[in-house]
């Protein structure tokens, strides 16, 4: 199985974390067109290949993605000698190429033989014809659309859904190109789900009912593989790790977060030095125990006996969680799975994945906090990180440190994984906006988060869905994008409208 574990970082460092090396997906490509034009059109043959062509070089040159070029079908005979070939490639995604207009014989067992996601691309080279100068080549050079309807009729008949398309131009269309890279990262996404490595441990906090997997079910909606770990292999880590490693994490974290004075919470207080030196300690432990085990990401929960090396430990994890998922690691407190695959969905779309839940509600300015104590991805921070001291978690055990700030301003995406009574997976999605203004000082993440149509209307619509209390929060707004995805996993989704 493979995966991005810590061997695969790359040395750019962003702050106090290395990003992970990016994923590579695996992405398809082939041509239609339909055989009897070319002994009519001299040279049209050649001309929609170097259209193919210059298709492939945009996305190369885009994106870090490896293509499969599996040429042109311009007959049925071609297309069922294609469907082995597609089978075999273990591609993520496929790109139709709807060079000119063909018969939909030459898409119809390919779109009823395959369960990898099919994207029909027409992408007309000119903006539009020179109508005084047209002829039938011309129109046939730029026929991409034409055959878009039968395609879309074929698969209907065979069972199939409408496969999502993109209709542009092929020169000159940021549009177009916008969409050519949202499939190029839902591919990412699909590549990593189906081969990612989830570590857990223990149980979920105080048996949170909304929060239990079974593990074998997790692997058979998205393909991840859970890792059962133990937090004696943690705290073994923390046991060898050196001084020299320690005080270098430390110079890590003191080089990223700020650590100002308490301000009016009791149970914090300025970052303490045992504090610092412990965090440290734990990162550097944890690191090391996500190379051994060669994770993608991790949902823990674990306790220990009193002033135990385990609680010492387990109850620590905060700082270095926050810096493996700054570099796109998904690491999940409470030992929520379902989430840690929901931040690893937003993560590998780029858009963060934090940690994630509601916290009071300001009725005053029509906003509500969005936060949690425990891990955060600080790679989505609004200005500078906080670090503080906690006299205690409040409702787990321990001390120490804790990561405060808050998501970057702006456009926010929520995904919530849910599962139902009948034990399949849903998502729950929705957009909204990070807004400026302080939080509460409290050593724990808190975003400002107003959402449509107002925030009585918006929790109500939310939580009637039927999500678990915990959600990924990501920058930007990509709930289509993630529907998206939750429609090629064949999962049921719903975006929760203002």
């Amino acid at each position: 199985m493979q995966n991005q574990s810590l061997n695969g970082l790359v040395s750019a460092k962003e702050g106090a974390f290395v990003k992970r090396k990016p994923t590579r997906a695996r992405i398809g490509v082939f041509g239609v067109g339909y055989f009897k034009y070319w002994g009519q059109f001299d040279g049209l043959l050649d001309d929609l290949l170097k259209k193919q062509a210059v298709f492939i070089d945009k996305i190369e040159a885009q994106h870090d993605v490896e293509i499969v070029d599996f040429g042109l079908v311009d007959d049925v005979t071609k297309a069922y000698e294609l469907v082995p070939k597609l089978n075999a490639a273990n591609l993520d995604l496929i790109f139709c190429d709807m060079l000119t207009y063909a018969t939909s014989s030459t898409f119809g067992v390919i779109i009823k033989s395959i369960d990898t996601p099919i994207v029909l691309v027409a992408l007309q080279p000119d903006k539009a014809m020179n109508y005084s100068q047209a002829s039938t080549y011309l129109q046939l050079y730029n026929d991409d659309i034409c055959a878009l309807p039968e395609f879309a009729g074929v698969a209907v008949r065979m069972g199939k859904k409408v496969p999502q398309m993109i209709i542009g131009t092929l020169y000159d269309d940021p549009a177009a190109d916008a969409e050519i890279s949202e499939y190029c990262r839902i591919a990412a996404v699909l590549h990593d789900l189906k081969t990612a490595r989830i570590g857990h441990i223990g149980h979920p906090i105080e048996a949170m009912l909304d929060m239990h997997s079974d593990s074998t079910m997790l692997t058979a909606h998205f393909g991840a593989h859970i890792v059962q770990c133990e937090a004696h292999e943690i705290v073994s880590q923390y046991q060898q790790a050196t001084e020299a490693e320690i005080d270098a994490v430390k110079e890590r974290i003191l080089d990223f977060f700020d650590t100002p004075d308490p301000v009016s919470d009791p149970i914090s207080e300025k970052l303490r030095d045992s504090d610092l030196h412990i965090a440290a300690q734990a990162a550097v432990a944890l690191e090391k125990f996500i190379k051994a085990k060669k994770l993608d990401g991790l949902a823990y929960y674990y306790d220990g006996p009193d002033n135990s090396d385990t609680r010492v430990v387990m109850s620590n994890l905060i700082v270095g969680n926050s810096l493996l998922q700054g570099a796109g690691f998904p690491m999940c407190g409470e030992s929520d799975l379902k989430t840690c695959i929901a931040m690893l969905i937003m993560e590998r779309l780029g858009i963060g994945g934090s940690f994630a839940e509601f916290h009071p509600v300001d009725f005053k300015e029509d906003f509500v906090l969005v936060g949690h104590d425990g891990p955060h991805n600080i790679a989505i921070a609004e200005g500078q990180p906080v670090l503080r001291s906690l006299k205690k978690y409040h409702g787990k055990p321990g001390f120490g440190a804790g990561v405060e700030f808050k998501i970057k301003e702006g456009p926010i995406t929520m995904l919530s994984i849910s599962s139902t009574y009948e034990g399949k997976m849903k998502f729950i999605i929705a957009e909204g906006e990070s807004i400026a203004g302080p939080i509460p000082p409290t050593g724990n993440t808190n975003t400002r988060g107003f959402f449509k149509p107002d925030v009585r209307t918006f929790l109500k619509r939310w939580i009637q869905a039927g999500p678990t209390h915990h959600f990924a929060l990501g920058v930007g707004h990509h709930a289509e994008t993630i529907q998206k995805i939750a429609d090629y996993l064949k999962i049921e989704s719903v975006i929760i409208n203002g």
